[in-house]
């Protein structure tokens, strides 16, 4: 099972970017949690961050016929990637949507998701936790959908 991780605009700066609400971790250390926990589910995972809407509508594209799911977090993309919304939407696999931070209790302008409506579900607020809960969650949808 091949499990597809998404990280949007800015996310390489984890760690660096405003610690007081992302905190310190890297997203290299949130990849090396989500690889070991992949290892621990045996499953695979094709790991991914762009700061390019196109470039990640073009890996959802790229995998339409191999992954099983997808986690994303769409960073600054939430509010205003409607390629983005539109590809998840063409996709015949779940899709989580993924936020370290509790979007609903951030600016008014970052509230509204228009990713929501086209996945699965959201996980936000856990910090790096989110991308684990996610994971374990995405993993569960899609062995139940299977068997």
């Amino acid at each position: 099972m091949k499990i597809l991780v998404l990280h949007g605009p800015n996310l390489n700066l984890f760690g660096r970017r405003e610690p007081h609400i992302y905190g310190h971790t890297t997203l290299a250390e949130i990849n090396e949690r989500l690889r070991s926990l992949a290892g621990e589910l045996q499953v695979e995972l094709e790991i991914f961050q762009s700061n390019h809407e196109g470039a990640l509508v073009d890996k959802f594209h790229e995998n339409i016929d191999s992954a099983a799911g997808a986690l994303l977090n769409p960073a600054g993309l939430t509010q205003h990637g409607v390629p983005l919304h539109d590809a998840i939407k063409a996709m015949p696999f779940p899709v989580l949507e993924i936020h370290m931070s509790n979007i609903a209790a951030r600016e008014s302008w970052r509230q509204h998701s228009i990713i929501s409506p086209a996945v699965k579900a959201t996980i936000q607020g856990l910090g790096w936790r989110s991308y684990t809960a996610g994971l374990r969650a995405l993993v569960e949808i899609v062995r139940e959908t299977a068997g």
